[in-house]
């Protein structure tokens, strides 16, 4: 079964790594990506607006404390890699297999957008995936991005963050948004399953400046909802 879902995720991600195919600027920006990026209709992120009221929608996490996280790194971004969790959504399992940030948020409330964004992506046995997004507003310094942003390595190499704990990156308040969805990065895959929780996590404004310092503008615009429905959790 790990070896199916480890499968299917990777035809899922696939080109994600590829950070000389695109970029969030210039020839290669958001504006050029092409494939599936330019043509699908149910691209992410979106703007959170005109949700529908409903009970029951929110995914059932079990997240736990990972002994060790690798940090890989890219001229982009860097991604965290973790199998330290899983989630239940609609009687299927999707197991956690990296986690990584964005700046702005992608997703955006009302038109509203967070300074920063953290994506948590599962994989199913069949490769589709289920991401649970959990914004940060400017506030006090978090222990668990300190652990990270110091352990963020040079592009090509890794880093190491031990015992980190993932429940700490969920707030008090579970609810949130669900939608369909894709990928925010190149091949934009329509496989995504996206739950956006609506209460933020605080970062320092430090925080949120060695982040932008490192990698700025890691967020592709929103995109139309093409008649899907957005959910928000009663």
């Amino acid at each position: 079964m790990k070896t199916l879902l480890l499968a299917g995720a990777s035809l899922a991600l696939a080109g994600t790594a590829a950070a000389q195919d695109y970029s969030y600027s210039g020839e290669t920006g958001p504006a050029n990506w092409g494939g599936v990026c330019a043509t699908g209709i149910q691209q992410s992120p979106i703007d959170l607006n005109g949700a529908v009221e409903a009970e029951g929608i929110m995914p059932a996490l079990a997240w736990h404390t990972a002994d060790s996280v690798e940090l890989t790194r890219n001229s982009l971004n860097f991604t965290a890699n973790t199998d330290a969790g899983t989630l239940i959504l609609n009687g299927v399992r999707y197991d956690l297999i990296q986690f990584h940030f964005h700046s702005l948020s992608e997703h955006t409330v009302d038109g509203e957008a967070y300074p920063l964004e953290v994506h948590f992506v599962h994989a199913s046995e069949d490769g589709n995936l289920a991401v649970v997004g959990v914004f940060y507003e400017e506030g006090d310094e978090n222990p668990e991005l300190t652990a990270l942003w110091n352990a963020i390595p040079a592009a090509g190499e890794t880093g190491m963050v031990e015992n980190l704990d993932l429940t700490n990156f969920l707030p008090g308040d579970m609810d949130g948004f669900r939608y369909s969805g894709s990928l925010t990065t190149p091949p934009c895959s329509e496989v995504v399953a996206w739950t956006v929780l609506s209460e933020p996590l605080e970062a320092s404004a430090e925080q949120i400046e060695a982040y932008q310092g490192l990698f700025g503008d890691t967020a592709r615009p929103t995109l139309p909802h093409n008649r899907r429905f957005v959910l928000e959790n009663d």
